[in-house]
């Protein structure tokens, strides 16, 4: 089977700090490298969205290392969200009732420098085929559980091939109803956004959501736009799930842009997060007051159903926690 385009297109992206710095055309004294275990990985089509010229560009921020990331800050930890004890198989994850989590992959399209899994356990802690057996069986047995969450790394890593013979056999258990896939793809490498893709979530039983990860309005350019737009006219529910990440999109007009751009190209704007503590990312954080402040700037502004859910997440918690 020959390489699909997005699968070049992925090969294609950065991986060094050094090819970063340049592609950027950035000063040795603006970006200093951390000694850090989580490479670069940045796709080419989501770098010719990042103005080189501004060494304060949102989109770099995102996926550029810096030195911030060396701090050891009280309060952030490996496991942010309290999921490394919650596995029901390897890679099988129950924090929530009604829904289990699938790490499919340890690859993502883009290496986000807040990611809160950038210390999982990947090697031993996720559904790779050979454990996809264990997972399946562990949900049959659960009746309880009624939507499937395939996460990361990226779901979407997987072929189409992968893909369909995955959800498959999650088709197959009868008490599932729900399939949620949450992805940077349709937006970092919208050719990923493939007729193939489309077609399998199509023909499936479940009512298929789409949660994409835009922090940003400039993420969204035409091709982005158009692998939303082609997911939605196939039938799926697209949602957005932002990280609230300082000099990134704490501005109340940066937000607002969000929601409007997100709309327009049939998304709802459904969770703002704030910064989950892990290691390495507490430069990125925006304190709860802040936040709180930005929400209700936001509601004077835009309809309801434009503003987001300003959340965070607890270790064992039963859900979510709403901040405002």
């Amino acid at each position: 089977m020959g390489i699909s385009s997005w699968q070049t297109d992925l090969q294609s992206s950065i991986h060094q700090y050094e090819d970063l710095r340049d592609a950027c055309d950035l000063n040795s004294d603006v970006s200093n490298a951390p000694q850090s275990d989580f490479p670069v990985k940045v796709p080419r089509a989501f770098l010719s969205r990042i103005n080189p010229n501004d060494p304060a560009d949102p989109l770099l921020l995102q996926i550029l290392p810096t030195l911030g990331e060396e701090q050891d800050d009280p309060g952030y930890h490996i496991d942010a969200v309290g999921e490394f004890n919650k596995h029901l198989t390897p890679g099988l994850i129950k924090k929530y009732h009604g829904r289990a989590l699938l790490i499919t992959t340890a690859s993502c399209a883009i290496h986000c420098r807040y990611c809160f899994r950038r210390h999982y356990p990947y090697p031993e802690n996720h559904a790779s085929q050979a454990n996809w057996a264990k997972a399946i069986t562990t949900l049959q047995a659960d009746t309880s559980i009624s939507e499937i969450i395939l996460s990361g790394g990226d779901p979407l890593s997987l072929t189409d091939a992968k893909l369909e013979k995955l959800i498959g056999q999650l088709e197959n258990i009868e008490h599932l109803k729900f399939l949620r896939i949450h992805s940077r793809f349709p937006v970092v490498v919208p050719s990923r956004v493939t007729r193939q893709l489309l077609e399998i979530l199509r023909r499936s039983r479940f009512k298929t959501t789409m949660v994409v990860h835009i922090n940003h309005a400039n993420e969204i350019d035409k091709a982005a736009g158009k692998a939303l737009n082609d997911m939605y006219s196939s039938g799926m529910q697209l949602l957005n799930q932002s990280v609230l990440l300082k000099g990134v999109n704490d501005k109340v007009e940066v937000l607002t842009q969000l929601s409007e751009d997100l709309y327009s190209n049939h998304v709802l704007p459904y969770y703002l997060h704030l910064l989950d503590p892990v290691q390495g990312a507490a430069h990125f954080d925006v304190d709860e007051e802040s936040a709180k402040a930005l929400i209700n700037s936001i509601r004077a502004r835009l309809p309801g159903y434009l503003v987001p859910r300003l959340v965070k997440e607890i270790p064992d918690a039963a859900y979510k926690i709403p901040i405002i």
